[in-house]
């Protein structure tokens, strides 16, 4: 394999980018085209369910924390050997631009498609993951899905995280779009 000559496949990554940002689109003043999948919405569920199909269709193992957190791995021929993780968030502001955090995870499953498609297996496994509420724009903190992955925050307390605009819980929240996991 001559790896200088490896790449993505820009066209299926767009396609990707732009099947996304049909999800909760928001057109502003200008025609310019932004999203409004606020965290844990019924447009939150929707972007999830679209690229969990993606990960489960690139034969990844996907697996749901109970904060709603997202991972997808192939495996690496290393069974012992820790993840190479890459990813972000698929939430955004009120009116959030196509590519934050999207491009991050969209990004990692076209890497992971793409080694697919070359027949290259990796040593490592290879997740792809994105994470609840990043954006914080529904429930604070920002970045609370990661908050909790990475232990600085407890999953009881992130579960009963009010929103400030209509009161809804985290937890209620996950339960409702389908999203609590283990």
């Amino acid at each position: 394999m001559n790896w200088q000559s490896l790449r993505i496949d820009g066209a299926r990554l767009w396609a990707r980018i732009e099947a996304l940002g049909e999800v909760g689109e928001v057109l502003g003043p200008n025609g310019e085209r932004g999203n409004a999948r606020l965290a844990l919405t019924d447009a939150d569920r929707d972007g999830r369910d679209l690229v969990v199909g993606w990960m489960r269709d690139l034969g990844l193992d996907v697996s749901i924390d109970a904060v709603g957190n997202v991972v997808g791995t192939r495996p690496g021929t290393d069974p012992q050997a820790a993840p190479v993780m890459v990813g972000s968030h698929i939430d955004t502001v009120r009116t959030g631009g196509r590519f934050d955090g999207n491009l991050g995870v969209l990004g990692g499953l076209e890497v992971i498609e793409t080694l697919e498609h070359h027949g290259i297996a990796t040593t490592h496994p290879v997740s792809v993951a994105f994470f609840t509420d990043e954006e914080g724009a529904r429930f604070a903190p920002d970045m609370l899905g990661s908050l909790v992955y990475v232990g600085g925050m407890a999953l009881e307390d992130a579960l009963d995280v009010r929103a400030a605009d209509d009161g809804a819980r985290v937890g209620d929240e996950l339960v409702r779009i389908g999203y609590a996991g283990a």
